[in-house]
């Protein structure tokens, strides 16, 4: 499994350990992955995702997962966030033919 956020495509940078001797090697900083499980209000359903920690910050500041995913550019989600976005997505638009 790839150490990438499945919501926002933060993923591992490179960069430079360097010592009070000016020596430097490369390191990886790597993000701050959680398994978490999101609810949809929209589908009714809980979604198993591993997001980074500023990325579940977002989430909360958003609204929740639906919110956010409408919010989200495609090209940053993962296939999985993709596919729950195009769901949201058609089914406000249920709703609101109902309604």
């Amino acid at each position: 499994m790839s150490r990438v956020c499945e919501l926002t495509g933060k993923g591992v940078q490179s960069g430079n350990n360097v010592s009070h001797a000016n020596n430097k090697t490369k390191r990886r900083f790597l993000p701050n992955l959680c398994s978490v499980t999101l609810i949809s209000d929209a589908l009714g359903q809980r979604f198993r995702l591993r997001v980074s920690a500023s990325a579940l910050r977002s989430v909360e500041h958003r609204g929740g997962l639906d919110a956010f995913l409408l919010k989200a550019n495609e090209n940053e989600l993962s296939m999985r966030a993709r596919l729950l976005r195009r769901q949201i997505v058609k089914k406000s638009a249920e709703t609101a033919v109902a309604a």
